[in-house]
């Protein structure tokens, strides 16, 4: 069985290329400095590294979705509302 099912695009392999180095910062992260305990956050939930980064990627999926639903507008500038999310994620959450 091929690739062929899949359009390939510089986009989506960018996209999978950017999670697989998000994952690989994350775990040397990890390596660096064990641990990373967890903490209590504006959502009244214990999240830790790993779990901010998760709802970071939700989020920014939904951000995305959602700008291609409502807003006729170049995907740049929800790229950059999930920035500022996962930065507010990382930060508060």
């Amino acid at each position: 069985m091929g690739l062929t099912w899949m359009a390939w695009t510089w986009e989506t392999a960018t996209f999978f290329v950017v999670i697989f180095l998000l994952l690989c910062a994350m775990t040397a992260w990890e390596l660096k400095s064990p641990g990373g305990a967890p903490r209590l956050g504006i959502l009244g939930l214990e999240t830790t590294r790993g779990d901010r980064l998760f709802i970071s990627l939700l989020g920014a999926a939904f951000i995305h979705l959602a700008w291609l639903g409502l807003v006729d507008a170049d995907l740049w500038w929800a790229l950059g509302l999930s920035l500022v999310y996962a930065f507010c994620v990382f930060r508060w959450v």
